[in-house]
């Protein structure tokens, strides 16, 4: 490793130790719900404390933050769960049965380990869907669908997974990506 890679590395991990701390004042000032000197001093105490008494184990991080993919994230993921809310909300009132659920299999395309965290963390926010397993060494996520009644659901569930994961990517793998060989060997989504 190079003298300029460690020195890129250290700064990376001082910006992750900063934003750690800044994310558990945050939740410090929010529990307390008052925003003062004493309350941030000790939020950031507390935040300290908790970052050397509990060290968060390293996760290795090889891409690097794209803002415009990252901002296309967020406003997709908000219309998602908001159309999605809104679709659970039709389901509890509408005068007809509940539709019928299943759980379906998703290949994901990444291998990063972070993004795949993200994607099904983000897929866990959407209302009706439930990731119920990870198989890192297969790449599959299994994922409870409140809607697989028809073939269209299924489709658009499928659809919105590979929108959100093709963004997930975007914004934060490396920008070359992986291999075109390891990706193209994956088993294209079922129809």
């Amino acid at each position: 490793m190079s003298v300029e890679q460690s020195g890129r590395g250290r700064r990376r991990e001082t910006v992750v130790r900063i934003g750690v701390l800044a994310w558990l004042t945050m939740v410090w000032l929010a529990l307390w719900g008052d925003l003062s000197a004493a309350n941030l001093l000790g939020g950031l105490v507390v935040a300290a404390l908790i970052m050397l008494a509990l060290p968060l184990p390293r996760v290795p991080v090889s891409g690097r933050l794209n803002p415009l993919p990252l901002v296309a994230l967020i406003v997709a993921s908000a219309y998602y769960a908001l159309e999605s809310s809104l679709q659970v909300a039709w389901f509890a009132i509408r005068p007809a049965p509940m539709p019928v659920s299943g759980v379906l299999r998703v290949y994901a395309r990444t291998r990063s380990d972070l993004v795949l965290v993200l994607w099904t963390d983000v897929l866990n926010l959407i209302p009706g869907t439930m990731v119920l397993e990870i198989d890192r060494r297969r790449w599959v996520v299994y994922v409870h669908v409140l809607d697989v009644g028809s073939d269209a659901a299924v489709d658009k569930f499928y659809r919105i997974t590979r929108r959100l994961e093709r963004l997930m990517i975007d914004a934060f793998e490396r920008p070359t990506g992986w291999p075109r060989s390891r990706t193209a060997a994956l088993p294209e989504v079922p129809s």
